[in-house]
């Protein structure tokens, strides 16, 4: 299945290459996405926790001035402090948000935290796709790794409740972990329909980030000054590795002769 996001394509070829944007206000918020966009990212992700304000109104201010100023797909997120956000927010001022920025159609995709509940997820679902608005549903441990079976149930309750995208992302604490995480993903990308992410977070899982299209995984986060979450890498280097990684898995086995 490959997932249209403006005219990024999820799910095909090189993962898609997406840069967080932490800002403020919504002045700030515009500068920090013109800096970002030097980066060349497949899709902007706009941190609404961070905003000082995030009343309805406020953010759909600030989502104006974002649409106003750039040209690639905007995911908006609301990452709760549970799931290593800035902040806590109750389901319904949540759903309030997505509902804002939907009816307004100021962003390509929403990310929707599966812990928020099942009814959250599906109201939030139909929602978005009423509006042709993609759906990332998400689930972030931030200080473990689950086991393989529990990262691909989760992932399959995901893409059970209708969502276009499923990401996983897990804290790992040694190498085991990550190797976990990556045979999760490995077994997910081929029993589940959508696309999925998954990363390892911190400096041990930054393997997961860059060759994540080996074992299945359809986008991966860089940075642009400023990381939104554990072990991002710079978004530039990023998008290098990305396309060494594509090409190596091009090239036909025994192309390149048989010398190591």
């Amino acid at each position: 299945m490959i997932v249209t996001l403006g005219e990024v394509e999820i799910g095909t070829g090189v993962p898609a290459l997406v840069v967080p944007v932490c800002a403020r206000d919504a002045a700030s918020l515009v500068a920090q996405a013109g800096t970002v966009l030097d980066a060349a990212p497949d899709v902007l992700e706009w941190r609404l926790d961070h905003l000082a304000d995030v009343t309805p109104a406020a953010v759909v201010r600030a989502g104006r001035a974002l649409a106003e100023a750039v040209d690639v797909p905007v995911l908006a997120t609301f990452r709760t402090a549970a799931e290593g956000g800035e902040r806590e927010i109750d389901p319904m001022g949540y759903l309030e948000l997505y509902r804002a920025l939907v009816a307004e159609r100021l962003v390509g995709a929403v990310d929707v935290e599966i812990g928020r509940g099942e009814a959250v997820v599906t109201e939030m679902v139909a929602t978005a796709h009423a509006a042709s608005v993609v759906v990332v549903a998400s689930a972030h441990e931030i200080d473990r790794t689950p086991s393989s079976e529990e990262i691909v149930a989760r992932l399959h309750a995901m893409a059970a409740c209708g969502a276009d995208l499923c990401k996983m992302a897990v804290m790992p604490t040694s190498a085991e972990d990550v190797l976990t995480l990556l045979a999760a993903t490995a077994e997910a990308s081929v029993r589940i329909e959508q696309p999925i992410i998954t990363m390892a977070m911190g400096g041990l899982g930054v393997v997961t980030r860059l060759a994540g299209e080996v074992f299945g995984s359809a986008a991966t986060f860089g940075m642009v000054s400023r990381a939104s979450a554990p072990g991002q890498v710079d978004a530039v280097a990023l998008r290098g590795v990305l396309d060494l990684v594509h090409a190596a898995l091009s090239v036909p086995d025994g192309a390149a002769g048989s010398s190591t």
